[in-house]
């Protein structure tokens, strides 16, 4: 009986220890803990980045952040600038979003007044130049930055035999009559920040001011288009059928004009005025919104902004240049676009008290 009882036991044995080797689970009776397996993964984290309407990134760069925090970035635009921050204020009690990418330096303090940010201070920082870094707060921490200059079709002025202007006061001599292209500052970013290079360089007081300046340039036969596209691919003879060789665009863009040339070219077909003075340094920041709930991933995408793989894939994206002073630039860039080494500077807060003021009163002195 004992015999009988012991060959039961083992054939049991037998029989379980089969079909745990054929990938059959155990009978587990009730109440027994169940150990956690590596079988279970947790569901991606959604992470939201509200952008202007330019946000560019490549989708690789995007996928692994994904992948290396078990997130899924949704990207969520705006508008322009000025649009997207406003959405942020007008939603700061229930933020659409985790982080906002893209108030520049012309808005900076409007977005600082309103607190709608998390104060963060990434490591990255430390390969950030201090130029750059104009929020002490850590609210706002620069992503890349973007020099609007006039630019000139080399072409153009080499078959008319004319010099291209060498500074804003050039603009006004009759040799560049009828010449020039600008965009509106109340519609267009760049518009603003050629407003804002002529304020800096002639001021608000004395014999000759920046309304002076603008004057002078309406009887010069400037013409200004709401927009960038409009000026660019209506009116500059680079890029269109237009009849202006100067135009107020981006120090970039002739590493633009090289890159997307058909036929291709061997050297750049347009160049950049890049005097002290004459361009105006636009810096792009990111901030993460009060209220996230996802505080510890929006720093984890903040870090990976300012990293090198997210900073060299910002040029060919969106023709700006990195923050990041250890990032490769893009053999383009390199040989084509130029940075200005003594753009205009204006203090972020008087824009900010000002800019209201200063595009009316250009508004009555050019338009009207």
């Amino acid at each position: 009986m004992k015999k009988a009882v012991l060959l039961l036991i083992l054939a049991m044995f037998l029989l379980s220890a089969c079909s745990i080797m054929a990938g059959q689970k155990p009978a587990i009776s009730e109440g027994t803990a169940v150990p956690p397996t590596t079988e279970t993964t947790l569901e991606p984290r959604p992470l939201i980045l509200m952008t202007h309407d330019s946000f560019a990134i490549s989708e690789s760069i995007l996928q692994a952040f994904e992948a290396e925090h078990n997130a899924i970035v949704e990207l969520l635009p705006a508008g322009d600038t000025g649009s997207a921050l406003n959405q942020a204020i007008l939603t700061k009690e229930a933020p659409l979003a985790d982080l906002l990418y893209g108030v520049d330096n012309t808005f900076i303090g409007r977005a600082l007044a309103e607190d709608i940010f998390e104060p963060y201070q990434s490591p990255l920082l430390a390969e950030i130049p201090q130029a750059l870094q104009l929020d002490s707060s850590y609210r706002l921490l620069p992503v890349d930055y973007g020099d609007v200059c006039l630019n000139y079709d080399k072409a153009w002025f080499a078959d008319n035999g004319l010099q291209p202007p060498q500074t804003l006061a050039d603009l006004t001599d009759p040799a560049y009559k009828g010449l020039l292209v600008a965009e509106n500052p109340a519609t267009s970013s760049p518009g603003l920040a050629f407003l804002l290079a002529t304020i800096a360089q002639f001021g608000e007081q004395g014999d000759y001011t920046y309304l002076d300046y603008w004057a002078d340039l309406r009887a010069n036969e400037v013409l200004i288009t709401n927009g960038w596209e409009d000026a660019y691919y209506g009116y500059f003879t680079a890029a269109s059928t237009g009849e202006r060789p100067l135009i107020v665009s981006y120090a970039s863009s002739p590493a633009a004009e090289f890159i997307y040339a058909d036929p291709p070219v061997t050297e750049a077909p347009t160049a950049s005025v890049v005097a002290p003075g004459t361009c105006f340094r636009q810096i792009e920041f990111v901030g993460i919104l009060k209220g996230t709930a996802n505080r510890d991933l929006a720093e984890a995408f903040v870090d990976y902004m300012l990293s090198r793989p997210f900073q060299e894939d910002i040029p060919l994206n969106m023709f700006v240049f990195p923050a990041n002073q250890n990032a490769a630039l893009p053999q383009e860039f390199t040989d084509w676009a130029q940075i200005p080494t003594e753009p205009a500077v204006l203090d972020p807060a008087d824009i900010a008290a000002n800019r209201d003021e200063w595009i009316e009163a250009w508004t009555v002195a050019v338009l009207r």
